[in-house]
């Protein structure tokens, strides 16, 4: 068995977040290539997100334009995940890491800080094979609807991109919220 940390384990969320985005888990393994949350080859996040403000594509743009989008923006990402221990370390699904976590991100935790906060997704909308991350989304979900903070699945911005994905996450992240 081998562990695997999060590949950006020391980001920290801008205080001034107004848009939470949390995925499962971006492997510290040789093998992953993205410079940043969802910067793998075929994930189009940074493609939905500005297209979403009617602004260019940043899929394949320096991180450094890709900072500068989130905190304009008031974006900011966190991942269910800290560490797994797994035995495939090129294996990234969620049901191969479902019950191989080693170390859970205190998301909640991270969200109170949020002052500013008025909405949280979570990248994915089903729940099949993967009880664990589902129980932990669950939590943060009761948490932000407790709190009077808009919570969302969304479609997974990975593996391509559609129309029908760019208007629901254009809805959720250009929605009006009042706190």
């Amino acid at each position: 068995m081998k562990t695997i940390t999060h590949k950006f384990q020391t980001h920290r969320i801008n205080p001034l977040t107004e848009t939470l985005i949390i995925g499962t888990f971006n492997p510290s393994a040789i093998k992953n290539k993205a410079d940043f949350f969802y910067g793998r080859g075929r994930n189009f996040l940074w493609r939905l997100l500005p297209t979403a403000f009617n602004e260019s594509d940043l899929k394949d743009e320096s991180l450094i334009e890709k900072l500068n989008f989130i905190n304009k923006r008031k974006i900011d990402f966190i991942d269910l995940i800290s560490e797994v221990e797994v035995d495939e370390e090129t294996n990234y699904y969620d049901n191969y890491l479902d019950n191989k976590v080693k170390k859970w991100n205190k998301v909640i935790s991270e969200i109170e800080k949020l002052k500013f906060i008025k909405r949280v997704c979570f990248t994915r909308e089903t729940f099949s094979g993967i009880p664990q991350i589902k129980s932990k989304i669950e939590e943060v979900r009761k948490y932000c609807e407790s709190n009077n903070i808009l919570f969302q699945y969304l479609k997974t911005p990975s593996r391509f991109y559609r129309e029908d994905k760019q208007k629901e996450w254009t809805k959720f992240i250009t929605r009006s919220v009042n706190n």
